[in-house]
C-alpha cells in the first residue's frame, strides 16, 4: 500500500529547508560579478520557466477565468516585485549582508502599514511599538555601517535600497492578498513572474548591460538563485502553510537574516560589527512584535 508523501515529510524540517534556501540568496548575489539587474532578471526568468509549465498543464483553465481586476492586480504585483529584486540585489553591492538582509526582511511592517491605510485593517499598539523598535534598530545598523560619514557613505545608499526592497515586496504582498483567494498559486505566480521578468528585461536594456556573454559560473549562479531561493524557498513555504499556522511560518522567516549573516561570515569572511549585530537583533525583535500582533 502506497504511503502519501505528505505523511513522510516533516513540515518543520521543510520550513527549515525553505528558510535556509532563501538565506543563500544574498551569498549567490555577492558571488556573481554580473550587474545586479542582470542577476535579478535571470533569477526571475528561470523561476518563471520552472513554474509556468506546471500552471499550463494543471491549471490552464484558471488563466481564462482571470478577471481584468485580478489581472491588473497581478501586473501591479509583478512590477512591485521587479523593483524589489532590482533594489535589493543592488543594495548588496553597497552595504553588508547582515544589514541588507535584515532591512529587506522588515517587509511585514510595511504590509501592516499598507493594510491599515489601504485596506482598513487594524493596526494595534503592539504593531506600532514593533514599527518603532524596528526603526530604532535600523537607525543603529545604519550608523554602525556608515561610520562618521553617514550622509555620504555608500552604505547609507545600500541600506536605503534594502528598505526600498522591503517596501516594494510589501506592495507585492498587498496586491496579491485578495487575488490569491480566487486564483490558484501557480497561475498567479506565472503571471506575476512573467510581468516581473519583462520589467527587469527592460531595466537591463535601459542600463545598457549585455544579456549574454557571461561565463558558465555566472549561469550556474543564476540557476542557483532560481532553484534555491526561488523554487525551494518560496514553493516549499507555500506547501508548509497547508500544514503549519501562518504565524509559525512568518516568525520562522525571521531566521533568514541570521542564516544569511552566518553564511556571509563563513563563505565571504564578512563579519558584522557588534553594533550592527545589536541593531539587527533589535530589528528582528520589532518585526516579531508586528508579526505576532497581526496573527491574533
Amino acid at each position: 500500500m502506497a504511503v502519501r508523501v505528505d505523511h513522510e515529510v516533516s513540515p518543520a524540517a521543510a520550513l527549515a529547508l525553505a528558510v535556509f534556501a532563501t538565506s543563500t540568496s544574498a551569498i549567490l548575489v555577492r558571488w556573481s560579478v554580473a550587474p545586479s539587474s542582470v542577476a535579478a532578471f535571470y533569477r526571475v526568468l528561470f523561476t518563471t520557466a520552472l513554474v509556468a509549465p506546471v500552471a499550463l498543464i494543471f491549471h490552464r483553465g484558471a488563466f481564462a477565468r482571470l478577471s481584468l481586476r485580478d489581472l491588473g492586480g497581478a501586473v501591479v504585483a509583478g512590477a512591485a516585485l521587479a523593483v524589489h529584486f532590482a533594489a535589493w540585489f543592488e543594495s548588496l553591492a553597497h552595504t553588508t549582508v547582515a544589514a541588507s538582509v535584515t532591512l529587506v526582511q522588515s517587509q511585514p511592517l510595511f504590509v501592516a502599514v499598507g493594510a491599515g491605510l489601504l485596506l482598513g485593517e487594524r493596526v494595534g499598539p503592539k504593531t506600532v511599538l514593533g514599527i518603532l523598535v524596528t526603526i530604532a534598530g535600523a537607525a543603529v545598523m545604519t550608523v554602525s555601517d556608515a561610520g562618521t560619514t553617514i550622509l555620504s557613505d555608500a552604505t547609507l545608499y545600500g541600506n536605503a535600497l534594502a528598505v526600498l526592497g522591503a517596501v516594494t515586496v510589501a506592495g507585492y504582498v498587498l496586491a496579491g492578498r485578495s487575488i490569491r483567494q480566487r486564483v490558484p498559486l501557480f497561475p498567479y505566480v506565472t503571471v506575476v513572474y512573467g510581468v516581473c521578468t519583462v520589467a527587469l528585461f527592460l531595466l537591463v536594456g535601459v542600463q545598457g548591460h549585455t544579456y549574454l556573454g557571461y561565463p558558465t559560473r555566472e549561469w550556474l549562479l543564476f540557476v542557483g538563485l532560481a532553484v534555491g531561493p526561488g523554487i525551494i524557498g518560496h514553493t516549499v513555504s507555500n506547501w508548509v502553510l497547508e500544514h503549519l499556522e501562518s504565524v509559525v511560518v512568518s516568525v520562522a522567516w525571521l531566521g533568514e537574516p541570521l542564516g544569511a549573516t552566518l553564511l556571509a561570515a563563513v563563505l565571504l569572511g564578512e563579519y558584522p560589527s557588534a553594533v550592527t549585530a545589536l541593531g539587527a537583533v533589535v530589528v528582528i525583535a520589532g518585526i516579531a512584535l508586528v508579526t505576532l500582533d497581526r496573527a491574533r
